[in-house]
């Protein structure tokens, strides 16, 4: 049995005393998957070297009462302004989303914030370890120039300590709740995705979606997720209502027999907002970093057809560009 080297804790109903996992479920590919995908003729559409946003936003101190400002800084990169509190979600400003500088996916347009502009942070939320969510270069800047506490899952904090050890990294299982103050809290759930760092480390942290209560009602946050069989949306729904926002991913979807079971497409992202029964959804996760095969712009075309398909207007669940701002209506 191979040793964590992120996380020594007891058995749990998803710990098996080595790695993390979903009872019932499993997002595991084989190097022989990666490889049929590297290798398979199929079409793969090409990504401009550059797609810039015509956006940049420079947000305020802070936003008070019940007001929710939303900053698309790209990917999954999101801060979060209600309250009078700043929440970083996945704070990725390098280059590449990769363990080395020179070589991996790289960024095609800039953050639509510049490190400069942000104001000062309350917590930084990191949703699991993929480079393209954990980047310890973005975490060492932010150390320096806006410390916050990182509130991350199991196994993640020992990571960002080893590389960022000025940082006060805290982690904790699905289930718990971090008070935030102003009245708000922090709440980990789970998702339908995995870990890794390098080639033997899978499934040793722990990942989760995020859960901020708030006075004027939840908001739902989703680093990466498949969509299995909608169980977790549902239960959230359930868990914490009313949802205000959701914040869902909508890209790196394509093959689907390979990304089905870790990155939902748009049509699901749909289903998840009807499963959670929000008021309002912001889509992330798209249009930034070559991941996998689907077109640039395709997210945001598909993910207006799937709600004209399912009735719903585009203006329930928005699409915003890098730079570009979402104040989020109050609940219907």
């Amino acid at each position: 049995m191979p040793r964590n080297p992120y996380y020594s804790g007891p058995v749990s109903d998803h710990f098996d005393g080595t790695r993390f996992f979903i009872p019932g479920y499993s997002s595991d590919k084989s190097p022989a998957d990666l490889w049929r995908w590297r290798t398979e003729t199929r079409p793969r559409a090409k990504w401009p070297a550059d797609f810039p946003s015509a956006f940049r936003d420079h947000p305020p101190a802070r936003v008070s009462g019940d007001d929710l400002r939303v900053s698309y800084i790209g990917h999954a990169s999101v801060l979060i302004q209600t309250q009078g509190l700043n929440l970083l979600i996945d704070p990725l400003w390098s280059q590449r989303a990769s363990p080395v500088s020179f070589a991996g996916p790289k960024r095609v347009n800039a953050p639509g914030v510049a490190l400069d502009d942000l104001p000062g942070i309350d917590a930084i939320l990191v949703s699991h370890n993929h480079y393209d969510h954990l980047d310890v270069a973005t975490l060492r800047w932010l150390a320096r120039h806006r410390p916050a506490r990182v509130l991350t899952p199991l196994g993640n904090d020992a990571i960002i300590r080893k590389a960022v050890p000025s940082l006060r990294a805290q982690a904790f299982d699905w289930g718990a709740r971090v008070d935030l103050g102003h009245g708000c809290a922090l709440h980990f759930e789970p998702a339908y995705h995995w870990s890794a760092r390098g080639a033997r480390d899978r499934r040793m942290a722990l990942w989760a979606s995020f859960v901020i209560t708030t006075p004027a009602g939840a908001i739902y946050h989703i680093g990466d997720t498949g969509y299995h069989d909608g169980a977790i949306f549902r239960a959230a729904r359930e868990k914490y209502p009313p949802i205000r926002l959701a914040i869902i991913p909508i890209g790196a979807y394509d093959p689907r027999w390979f990304m089905k079971d870790q990155h939902v497409d748009p049509e699901e992202a749909v289903r998840i907002f009807g499963d959670l029964g929000a008021s309002w959804a912001m889509a992330h996760h798209w249009g930034a970093f070559r991941l996998t095969d689907e077109p640039i712009d395709e997210p945001p075309r598909r993910l207006a057809a799937a709600l004209d398909a399912a009735g719903l207007p585009r203006a329930r669940f928005v699409t915003r560009r890098p730079g570009e701002v979402y104040a989020a209506p109050p609940l219907t």
